[in-house]
């Protein structure tokens, strides 16, 4: 009895404990939809500043600040960058994981080392270059520093526990390296890959600094840009921003309830293999 009173009593902490840290993540969502349906020059809103259903900022942020192209911008970027840190990630995975490269173990760790260097601090060479190949305001230019070692470290390490035994069964049956990669690889680490996706996508869809360099022109402006772009130094309208941040939170957060479950299990087989 005292053991399950014990069990009674940790379980009802721990469920308290959850409540609270769920409803401090929440308690800021939920104010900041709510002041997007509020005319405020002021953090502090009144309830009966708030016009729930009217959507008035958000039919603000599209006719008076042409917020369909930032957004869809922002939508080919993080198709682009999804697309482009697959296809390397994994290529390159699978030449570090299988195959017989000389040298490979000093590669990758050359590889390894670009993650200690923080992304800013080759913004300056980095736009030196997207300016000498006239890549400024192109998707291309704002794609690039999306693709890192991150992605390759992490397919690796997949990649790895796939048995050798299917290759090696795939060779015998005369399968090239191209089918060996594409029919037996890559579909048995399909969790990593969606949770690799997942990452870059929450990468290419906040990402602020780089965009803010690299696209100059309104027409080539991300989500964030335009968002950051909202604000003032002398009188600010909170609602519009908040309107857009919403809007900025909605595609991810929809993206991640489709996809929750791959999600977890990618998570979940990262941590089983180290």
């Amino acid at each position: 009895m005292i053991r399950r009173e014990r069990r009674s009593l940790g379980f009802i902490v721990g469920v308290i404990l959850v409540t609270l840290f769920a409803v401090l993540c929440i308690v800021p969502l939920v104010y900041m939809i709510l002041v997007s349906f509020a005319d405020t020059t002021t953090m502090y809103i009144r309830w009966e500043d708030i016009k729930l259903f009217d959507f008035f900022n958000y039919r603000y942020l599209f006719e008076n600040r042409n917020f369909g192209r930032p957004i869809l911008n922002s939508l080919i970027v993080v198709v682009i960058s999804v697309i482009a840190v697959d296809l390397l990630s994994c290529s390159m995975a699978y030449g570090f994981a299988k195959k017989p490269i000389p040298g490979k173990k000093g590669l990758f760790n050359l590889v390894l080392a670009t993650m200690m260097i923080p992304t800013q601090v080759v913004f300056i060479s980095l736009y030196v270059m997207m300016r000498q190949w006239h890549l400024l305001n192109t998707y291309i230019a704002l794609v690039i520093p999306l693709i890192g070692a991150f992605g390759v470290f992490m397919m690796r390490q997949f990649i790895q526990g796939v048995a050798n035994d299917f290759v090696e069964a795939a060779q015998i049956d005369g399968c090239s390296e191209f089918v060996i990669y594409t029919r037996i690889v890559l579909p048995m680490v399909k969790p990593a890959r969606i949770t690799l996706a997942i990452f870059t996508f929450n990468s290419a869809w906040n990402a602020l600094l780089w965009p803010l360099i690299a696209a100059t022109k309104n027409e080539m402006q991300t989500l964030t840009v335009a968002t950051s772009s909202l604000t003032s130094y002398f009188a600010t309208n909170y609602g519009p921003p908040m309107a857009a941040a919403t809007l900025s939170f909605l595609v991810p957060f929809i993206l991640y309830c489709l996809m929750q479950k791959q999600f977890v299990e990618g998570i979940a087989l990262g941590g089983v293999k180290g």
